[in-house]
């Protein structure tokens, strides 16, 4: 078994002062730790963008019309949106999952396009449950699906992204369920609203969240403040880590989706990196709560898979040094302290 001391020692026997990479080296370590091996892998790797619509956004929690899921989801299929030239850049397979947008694009499809639409959007999580649980078993189910394929594949890094006009509003519900975190902490602009729009969310989150702690059924909890997407990550990170896969995660939606895979199948957060911690509040106490420590701290908050990929880098010269730097042994010289 390799823990934490195994791939220190490893390190600290390679040919450069020792501790001299500072964070690249505790990278390394936790890739070791999570792959369960001293040269790591971190190629083939691949994203997986999963879409849906939220009822929500009828309360005036976005900036943003729900119209724009549809066009974004578009432009992510023709390989334009910032998530594919990311991707495209750091030598990174991308798949797009329709789970639920109202108005999804017409015409044919690329074959990375997947329609596995289980309706036409959440419901409106301020008057009733987003999701019933066979809704959310069934999204769920389609994100694991993903995650074996990919593994199947020979795929050794999952990263999930999200398009969902409003979906930080069901991440803020979903934070404070589940992290327990404060209302005021969890919810955040989004992209992009203001100080009115902000106090909508607040209201939003707060009376949604209070009806989900009085499920008596944790699931049914959660499902009620999720969104068909959210499910669909946390199926794809819970059999992404049960398959031994390497997670590397995104924002604040995808955490919340983080947040709903390890209380669900425990044990799913050792398998995770945290890429970034991005500008919504929420997240960083989101993070705590699963251990993680976020690579960078950017102020991004995009979603799409964005911040994940802009840290695949790191993972790669994390691995690299690992595998490819000679031991001092090899050079006929002791250790360097």
């Amino acid at each position: 078994m390799i823990d934490e001391a195994a791939a220190w020692d490893h390190l600290d026997l390679l040919a450069k002062p020792r501790r001299s990479l500072g964070k690249l080296e505790a990278l390394a370590v936790r890739l070791a730790c999570i792959q369960q091996r001293l040269d790591p892998v971190t190629r083939p790797r691949r994203i997986v963008l999963f879409a849906a619509d939220h009822g929500v956004v009828a309360q005036g929690v976005s900036a943003w019309p729900s119209d724009v899921t549809g066009l974004m989801v578009a432009t992510i299929a023709m390989g334009r949106a910032a998530s594919n030239a990311l991707a495209a850049a750091h030598g990174c397979d991308l798949r797009l999952v329709d789970m639920g947008v109202a108005s999804p694009p017409g015409g044919a499809m690329p074959d990375h396009f997947r329609d596995a639409s289980l309706g036409r959007g959440s419901a409106d999580l301020a008057t009733r449950p987003a999701l019933t649980l066979e809704q959310f078993d069934a999204a769920w189910d389609v994100g694991a699906e993903e995650a074996e394929r990919a593994v199947r594949a020979g795929v050794a890094v999952l990263i999930a992204g999200e398009m969902g006009i409003g979906n930080t509003t069901p991440a803020a519900c979903l934070t404070a369920l589940l992290a327990d975190v404060a209302t005021e902490t969890a919810v955040g602009p989004g992209a992009g609203a203001d100080a009115e729009v902000q106090a909508i969310k607040q209201r939003v989150v707060r009376e949604a969240v209070a009806r989900a702690r009085s499920e008596a059924d944790p699931r049914a909890a959660i499902a009620s403040v999720a969104g068909f997407e959210i499910a669909a990550m946390a199926g794809y990170f819970a059999a992404g880590a049960e398959a031994g896969a390497t997670l590397l995660l995104d924002g604040y939606v995808a955490t919340a989706a983080a947040l709903i895979a390890e209380r669900l199948a425990p044990g799913t957060a050792r398998a995770m990196i945290a890429a970034h911690r991005s500008a919504e509040p929420g997240h960083g106490a989101a993070l705590a709560h699963l251990g993680l420590e976020p690579l960078l701290d950017w102020e991004m908050r995009l979603g799409e898979g964005t911040g994940a990929l802009v840290a695949l880098p790191l993972l790669d010269s994390a691995a690299a040094i690992l595998c490819d730097v000679a031991s001092l042994a090899d050079l006929g010289v002791g250790r360097a302290d």
